[in-house]
């Protein structure tokens, strides 16, 4: 019940990146004990972030008909469970800096932020979605100082195409809402610019993201062929998302928004690795 709440799953969004990540700084040849502690900490950010966020917005979504069934407006979970859940994910996440380096540790108050920050955006800001798109791409960014624990300029380009991933499908989910949102008095880019402009900025997020999710081919030896496929498929499912879209009922949402998210990072990685091992 508790990985229903959180959408447990979703955790394929942003961790195929990361993975990617690793493999190109290490040219596929990481570190089995740094893999394991990144991993651990992407997990325990995501899930701890979506129960933080089950628990902040909840008598938002208690009156919010889309989202009224959910476990904590039923009443099928408490909010102690839900405490006690992401209290126990962000401990993952504070464990598995510690056993990977000084930098993760001290970067640790800026995952804070981004982790308890996004569910207060939508309450003063339209750009909510962009700040939910650097949120998941901190799982990039943090996977490679965890192979090098340095920063490095090559590793934003990938860091930011997969923010504006991220906000873009946000924003797509988002048109469901643009009615909720206006009589509440929450932002969002669909409910300050309509459902028109809001698709325009998703498919410039969009475009956007598939130029920094191509960037490694600048920054790195092993992307060729593979990744060069892989990167074409995403595009495809990229469009397909907002044709799919087009009607935006629920179910239409919630297959662009979801399930081709879930299924683009997984391409990509696809791409990353069959280049380096096979390519």
């Amino acid at each position: 019940m508790l990985g229903d709440s959180v959408m447990i799953t979703h955790t394929l969004f942003s961790l195929p990146f990361a993975v990617s990540a690793v493999l190109l700084e290490t040219a596929g040849r990481p570190p089995a004990n740094k893999v394991f502690w990144i991993v651990l900490a992407a997990f325990g950010a995501r899930n701890g972030a979506n129960a933080l966020n089950r628990i902040i917005d909840r008598d938002i979504d208690a009156r919010n008909p889309r989202t009224a069934d959910r476990h904590l407006p039923q009443g099928t979970l408490t909010v102690r469970e839900l405490w006690l859940f992401a209290a126990g994910m962000l401990a993952l996440l504070v464990l598995a800096a510690a056993m990977l380096n000084p930098l993760c540790v001290a970067l640790l108050p800026v995952a804070g932020i981004l982790v308890f920050g996004y569910s207060y955006t939508k309450r003063f800001t339209w750009l909510c979605h962009y700040w939910l798109g650097v949120a998941c791409s901190a799982a990039v960014m943090g996977a490679f100082l965890g192979i090098s624990g340095a920063f490095a300029w090559r590793y934003f380009p990938l860091t930011g195409g997969v923010a504006l991933w991220g906000a873009g499908f946000d924003i797509l989910y988002a048109l469901q809402d643009i009615e909720f949102d206006r009589k509440e008095g929450l932002h969002s880019i669909p409910a300050r610019f309509g459902e028109t402009g809001a698709r325009i900025i998703a498919a410039l997020s969009h475009l956007g993201a598939l130029a920094g999710m191509g960037s490694v081919f600048l920054f790195w030896p092993a992307p060729g062929l593979f990744l060069g496929i892989a990167l074409a498929a995403c595009a495809i499912l990229l469009v397909l998302e907002h044709v799919v879209s087009l009607r935006a009922t629920s179910h239409r949402i919630k297959i662009a928004a979801y399930t081709m998210n879930q299924i683009i990072p997984l391409v990509y990685l696809c791409g990353v690795a069959l280049d380096i091992y096979v390519g």
